[in-house]
Formats: structure tokens, C-alpha cells, sequence
């Protein structure tokens, strides 16, 4: 791994939160993903369950957790894969048992041959089995997972057990983050602005979207990240109106702003960050103030993001705000703004996502819906503006932890000022 080793403690911690809402007499299991192929006998990178890890801090295949529930007693059971010599000189070290004690904080760590075996047992003196499962609202689910194979056998061998999804404990508890999570979200967000002032130096007209993302690659691998966190948005001109526009294979022109919406990943966590920069180092009177615009929507964006508030609420207020600056931009009327657009407000015909969504193992991070937010909660905040028949989209994004009483951006060192990015253009 090229990240520094993360104290067990922040997953003792974290399987502790866990098991105090766990039900008496219950268990709790977690599979890591699969290795999934790619072609021939080749496998994609491997990527690991975001809930196994923040309750174990293992990234590795093959890896199960079992957490016990009982009247006063808690058991921890972790099982990884064993290696071998032939293992070793094809892939390389695998964890040892007591590395992966190390790592977790789990005394009780034994090879996965050892895992339905200890299963069969664990289950016997329980009442409800807490099975986890990938509830994002926003997951689009084609291949069956380790943790969806298991489903299908426990309940065939234990059909009279009652079962819940572990997702309605763990989404609200994954959503608070700990001073060592935001310490971890912080190191990407370091590593991004390295990107930026990367691109900041490169950018100039004639080079290819593909180009920037190279440059920004290089810069996160040189300095201990996996890699991007999401697909990288390189979008000059008018691709800068596709919201997940990733071919970027186009030649960024002259007059053109160009749009990037990337982030590093460190230790399994993301960063997310947007900036718009003019392709030739100077914006257009009309460019600079529809980026004003949007950069006004977000300054007054965070201040709106405080503990109490639903995301509901917070984002009809953003979009009041939005209405105000489409209006002085001259993109929308009053009669627009009475009339609405396409059955929602008028704004939505060139502001049509979200503002904010939590942000920390997974970009677009879990959380339960109903919850309001609270100190410690990290959002980004990215408002924008899309103007198609124009070939201009401004989107600008910062990643914001949710104070007490004041927020913290952890970009604000980040370049977002028109003046001062073209200044840094043309030096």
C-alpha cells in the first residue's frame, strides 16, 4: 500500500459504534469485494468494500468480518487469505495473520478456510443476522457480490434466523467522520491541489483534455496516492455542459474555458474538486461573470451548511440563490421564474444537480437520508451554471467539513478566484 498506516484505533472505534446499535444476541458480516475480471486472465485493480475497510482497515481480497453480539460479551472474528509460496512469487506478499492483527486491531484473525466453519458456530446462539449490502441510491448493481453469494447460502442454511440489512446501522454511522478520517480527506485534498497547480502551469491552447488528465495522474501517483478518485471530468468548451462527460479526447481551443472536476484518492479516501479555467489564461467579460455568479452561489453555499439543517431545506436554498444570478445574467426572466421549467423551478434549466453530498470512503459518500446535519458531516459544495447554446459550463466545488459553529473548506488554499487564476496562468 503507498498510504501511511492508519491507527487501529480509528477502526476499533468504528466497529464499536457498530456493535452498540447492533441488536442483543446478533451478528454482524462483512465481505471485501471481488477481484473482478477484465479480459483473458486478466483482472482489474483491485478496489475494496468501503464498509469492510472502515471497520477493519484491511485491503486485501478474500477477507471477511465477523462481529458478535452477546449478552456481555463482544467478539471480533477476522479472516483473510492464506498465502503460499506459489502465491508469493506470482502476486507478491499477502498480510500475515499477525499483520492483519496489526493492522485491524482484531485479536482473533484466522485464515478464511476457517470462515463457514466459525460461521455455523457464531450463528447457533444468535437471534437476528445483520448481512450488508451495497444501498447506495444511486448503485446500479449487475454482478453479483461476495457479500450477495453469502446472502443467498446463510439463509438457505439458517432460514428461521431474523435477518436485517447492516446499511440501516452503518450509512448514519459512516456519515460522522472522525478527526482521523478528515485527517485522510485532507491528504487527498493536498495531493489534488498539487493537480491544479500542475495544470496551472501546462494549460494553454492546442493541448488535449487527455493531456491535462495525464498531468494530474502523474502528480497524484508521485505523491502516494492510489490514483483518481472517480473518473476524471476533463471538459473544455462546450463538453463542459455534460455532466459526466469523460471521453476527454477533444483539443482545448483558444477562447474556451475548460472545465475539471477531479480529486485524488488516499488510504481508500476521496477528494472531490471542480475548477474552471480559461484555456488562453484570461476570461471573456461574459465568462468572468458567469463564473462570478457561480462563485458567489457557492461562497454563500457553505455558509448555508451547518448542523440542523436538512439537505432538503439547504437546497431549496441554494437554488433561490441560483434564481437571483440566472436573473441578472439575463439567462432566465421573472415570467420564467413564475412559470418554472419543465415542472421544477425555472433555475433547473441550467442548474439541474445537486449542490452538495457527503463525501469520504466513496465520493459520492452513504448516509441515512433522514438524517439531519451535524458537526463532522464533510459535503462538497458545487454549484454551477450550463449554458449550452453558449458552449459555456462554469461549475466550481470545494470539500467542506461541517463545524460547530464554522465550517472548514479543506481547498481553501486552492486557487477559485478569477483574478488570481488568471494571474497564476500568466505568469
Amino acid at each position: 500500500m503507498r498510504y501511511t498506516t492508519i491507527n487501529s484505533i480509528l477502526f476499533k472505534k468504528n466497529r464499536a459504534k457498530l456493535v452498540k446499535k447492533m441488536a442483543e444476541k446478533s451478528i454482524a458480516i462483512f465481505h471485501s469485494n471481488d477481484l473482478m475480471p477484465k479480459n483473458a486472465d486478466q483482472v482489474m485493480p483491485f478496489v475494496q468494500n468501503s464498509d469492510l475497510f472502515y471497520f477493519s482497515g484491511i485491503d486485501q481480497e478474500e477477507t471477511a468480518l465477523i462481529l458478535i453480539k452477546e449478552p456481555g460479551e463482544i467478539k471480533e472474528l477476522l479472516f483473510i487469505k492464506e498465502t503460499s509460496d506459489l502465491i508469493k512469487v506470482w502476486e507478491g506478499n499477502k498480510l500475515t495473520l499477525n499483520e492483519a492483527q496489526d493492522i485491524s486491531g482484531i485479536k482473533n484473525v484466522f485464515w478464511n478456510k476457517e470462515f463457514k466453519k466459525m460461521v455455523n458456530k457464531a450463528v447457533l446462539n444468535t437471534s437476528t443476522i445483520y448481512l450488508n449490502s451495497n444501498e447506495h441510491p444511486r448503485a446500479n448493481i449487475v454482478v453479483e457480490s461476495r457479500d450477495a453469494r453469502f446472502k443467498t447460502w446463510i439463509q438457505s442454511k439458517f432460514p428461521n434466523k431474523r435477518y436485517k440489512k447492516a446499511t440501516n446501522l452503518v450509512y448514519s454511522i459512516r456519515s460522522q467522520k472522525e478527526a482521523e478520517e478528515i485527517k485522510l480527506i485532507n491528504k487527498a485534498c493536498e495531493i489534488t491541489h498539487l493537480g491544479v497547480k500542475r495544470v496551472l502551469k501546462y494549460l494553454r491552447p492546442g493541448v488535449f483534455e487527455y493531456e491535462i488528465e495525464a498531468e494530474i495522474i502523474h502528480e497524484f501517483l508521485m505523491n502516494k496516492s492510489s490514483g483518481f478518485a472517480y473518473e476524471p471530468i476533463i471538459a473544455s468548451g462546450a463538453n463542459a455542459c455534460i455532466l459526466h462527460y469523460n471521453d476527454n479526447n477533444m483539443i482545448c481551443k483558444n477562447g474556451d474555458v475548460v472545465l475539471m472536476d477531479f480529486g485524488a484518492e488516499y488510504a481508500n479516501y476521496s477528494s472531490d474538486l471542480t475548477r474552471c479555467f480559461p484555456v488562453n489564461g484570461r476570461f471573456s467579460k461574459r465568462q468572468k461573470n458567469v463564473y462570478n455568479a457561480v462563485l458567489r452561489v457557492m461562497k454563500l453555499a457553505i455558509k448555508m451548511l451547518k448542523p440542523g439543517i436538512t439537505l432538503s431545506s439547504y437546497e431549496n436554498g441554494v437554488g433561490e440563490l441560483m434564481e437571483k444570478e440566472l436573473l441578472d445574467l439575463g439567462l432566465i426572466t421573472k415570467k420564467d421564474i413564475k412559470n418554472g421549467w419543465q415542472g421544477g423551478p425555472a433555475y433547473k434549466k441550467y442548474y439541474m444537480h445537486g449542490t452538495s453530498h457527503h463525501l469520504g470512503l466513496d465520493v459520492h459518500d452513504v448516509s441515512d437520508p433522514q438524517d439531519v446535519l451535524t458537526e463532522g458531516m464533510v459535503f462538497t459544495c458545487e454549484p454551477g451554471i450550463y449554458i449550452p447554446e453558449e458552449e459555456l459550463g462554469i461549475r466550481l466545488e470545494n470539500d467542506i467539513v461541517i463545524g460547530k459553529l464554522n465550517n472548514i473548506d479543506l481547498m481553501k488554499d486552492i486557487p477559485i478566484e478569477a483574478e488570481e487564476i488568471e494571474d497564476l496562468l500568466n505568469i
